[in-house]
C-alpha cells in the first residue's frame, strides 16, 4: 500500500511509542533498530515468523508473526511497509484511532533529520555500496549510525546507532523514498528504470533521481561508468554541489585500472585526478563490486578520509545477505543466492559466478519477480540468463501484484539462447528439480527477489541425504 508522507515528521525524539507494520523486512527492521537505539518503545508485527522477528526480540524490540489491532497498543505512530496490504488489521486500527501513519520513508526521515547523512541512491549496487562505505568509515575510526537494506555479516547487522553524528543510508527509490531525505552528501551507484509499476514511466524514473539530487547539500559521488548516473552531473553541478565520478570509465575523478576478478576475490588499481594511490583487493567476485567500491571510497574521502584509512574496511566486506551469498557446498555442489531480478543485476552476478565457478557448470534457478517487471524486462532476463549452462526457472512471484495470464516465467524461458532452460514450476518444488540435475563439481546459483531464497538451503539438504 501507498502512504502518503506527512507534510511534518517528526524528529525520532520526539516520538514516544513506535509500532511498524511489516518489520521483518530490510528497511523496516532497520528502522526499527535506529529507532529502538534512540530510546523510542518499538514494536512490530509481521505476517509469519522469521529469524529476522526473533533477532529483533533478542534486542529486546516487542515482535508479532501476525497481524492483530490489539498489537497496536499505546503506539502513537504507525510505520507501514509498502508491501502491506489496506485492510491490513492493524493499518485499519490505525486510521480508526487517528495515530500518525507513516510510509517507511517518514520512519527513516524521523531517524536522520538533524544529522550528517551521506544517502545512497540507484538502480542497483545500494546495499553493497552502503555497507561497504559504512565498513569503510567504521574501520577509519568514525562511528556512523548506519541502515542497509539487507543483514551484514561484517557489520552483524542492517543498522546499528553510533556515536558520532554521521549517518549513512540506503536511499530505496522504488516508491519514491528517497525523495524525502535531505542528505549532506549522496552516491548515486546507477539509474536503470525498474519500478515502472510506481513510476510509469522511463522518463519519471530518471526525472525522480535528477529531483533526488537537487536535495543533497554538499557533495555527490555518481557511478562514471553509467549513462544514467552521468546526466545526473548538470543537475548536480547547477545546485553547487561538489561531483565526483568515480569508476572505471577515463572521464572517472577517481578512477579503477587493472581489474582482475580471480576466484572470489577482485583487485584493481585506484588513482585521484590521473594520480595513483594504490591497490585493493576485496574479498567479493565481480567488477560490479569494484564499482562500489570506487564510490565507497570517493564518498569517504568527500568526508575527509584517506585511501590508506579507508581500505582496511573496504577489504574488510565480505558481502551482504543475499548478494552472491555463499550458502554451503554439498557432494561437491557449491551452492550461491543472490537477490538479482533486474536484467542488470542477472549479467553482472552470472559474471561473478563465472569467476567463482572457475571453469565448473553454472546452473542457474532463477525466479521472476513481479508481473510489471517480467513484461517490460522478461526477454531482456532471459537474454541474461543465457550466459549459464543450465538454467531452471520457476513460476513467477507476484508480491503486491495480480497475476496476468499473458505475462508469465515463459516469457524468460522462451529467450534464453544456448543453454538447456526449462520452466521449473513452484518455489516449493525446485528443489526437487533440481538435485537430479546437479553433478559433483557445480556450482548452482540462485537468483531472484522473491522467495526463491529457499530454494538453496533445500538443495543443500537433499544433497546431503545422498548415499
Amino acid at each position: 500500500m501507498k502512504i502518503p508522507v506527512p507534510e511534518r515528521i517528526l524528529p525520532v525524539d520526539d516520538l514516544h511509542s513506535v509500532h511498524l507494520v511489516g518489520i521483518g523486512g530490510a528497511g523496516l527492521s532497520a528502522i526499527a533498530r535506529l529507532m529502538a537505539g534512540r530510546g523510542v518503545r518499538v514494536s512490530g508485527s509481521d505476517a509469519a515468523e522469521s529469524s529476522v522477528l526473533e533477532a529483533l526480540r533478542a534486542e529486546g524490540i516487542t515482535c508479532f508473526a501476525g497481524h492483530d489491532a490489539a498489537q497496536l497498543g499505546d503506539a502513537d505512530t504507525v510505520v507501514v511497509s509498502t508491501a502491506v496490504r489496506d485492510d491490513n488489521p492493524e493499518v485499519v486500527e490505525a486510521r480508526r484511532r487517528g495515530l500518525r501513519l507513516w510510509p517507511r520513508s517518514a520512519g527513516l526521515e524521523s531517524v536522520l533529520a538533524g544529522r550528517s547523512v551521506v544517502a545512497v541512491a540507484g538502480t542497483h549496487g545500494k546495499t553493497t555500496t552502503t555497507a561497504m562505505l559504512t565498513c569503510a568509515l567504521l574501520d577509519a575510526g568514525a562511528d556512523p549510525s548506519f541502515a542497509i537494506g539487507a543483514e551484514v555479516a561484517s557489520l552483524g547487522s542492517n543498522a546499528r546507532v553510533g556515536g558520532s553524528d554521521l549517518v549513512v543510508a540506503e536511499a530505496d527509490e522504488s516508491d519514491g523514498a528517497f525523495l524525502v531525505y535531505r542528505p549532506r552528501g549522496a552516491i548515486v551507484t546507477n539509474v536503470d528504470a525498474d519500478h515502472l509499476d510506481n513510476w510509469g514511466t522511463v522518463e519519471a524514473y530518471e526525472e525522480a533521481f535528477d529531483t533526488f539530487v537537487t536535495h543533497v547539500d554538499e557533495f555527490v559521488v555518481l557511478g562514471a561508468d553509467d549513462p544514467g548516473a552521468c546526466a545526473l552531473e548538470p543537475a548536480a553541478l547547477q545546485q553547487g554541489l561538489d561531483v565526483v565520478l568515480a569508476g572505471f570509465a577515463e572521464r572517472s575523478r577517481l578512477r579503477g585500472s587493472r581489474l582482475e576478478v580471480s576466484g572470489a576475490s577482485t583487485s584493481f588499481e585506484v588513482s585521484l585526478d590521473g594520480s595513483s594511490l594504490g591497490r585493493i583487493t576485496l574479498a567479493v567476485p565481480g567488477e560490479h563490486y569494484a564499482r562500489d567500491a570506487l564510490m565507497a571510497i570517493a564518498a569517504g574521502m568527500q568526508l575527509g578520509f584517506s585511501l590508506e584509512q579507508l581500505a582496511p574496511g573496504i577489504a574488510r566486506y565480505s558481502g551482504a545477505q543475499r548478494r552472491m551469498q555463499y550458502l554451503g557446498e554439498a557432494h561437491g555442489v557449491r551452492v550461491y543466492d543472490s537477490y538479482a531480478h533486474h536484467p542488470t543485476e542477472i549479467r553482472a552476478d552470472l559474471a561473478a559466478a563465472r569467476a567463482v565457478a572457475a571453469g565448473s557448470r553454472l546452473v542457474v534457478a532463477y525466479q521472476p519477480h513481479l508481473v510489471s517487471r517480467t513484461r517490460v524486462h522478461g526477454a531482456a532476463m532471459g537474454r541474461e540468463l543465457s550466459a549459464a549452462d543450465r538454467v531452471v526457472v520457476a513460476d513467477l512471484y507476484l508480491a503486491r501484484e495480480t497475476p496476468d495470464p499473458a505475462v508469465t516465467s515463459a516469457l524468460v524461458v522462451d529467450a534464453i539462447r544456448g543453454p538447456v532452460a526449462t520452466l521449473g514450476g513452484p518455489v516449493a518444488g525446485m528443489a526437487e528439480v533440481l538435485v537430479p540435475e546437479l553433478r559433483e563439481d557445480d556450482l548452482l546459483l540462485t537468483l531472484g527477489a522473491g522467495d526463491i531464497t529457499t530454494v538453496g538451503p533445500a538443495v543443500l539438504a537433499l544433497l546431503r541425504e545422498r548415499p
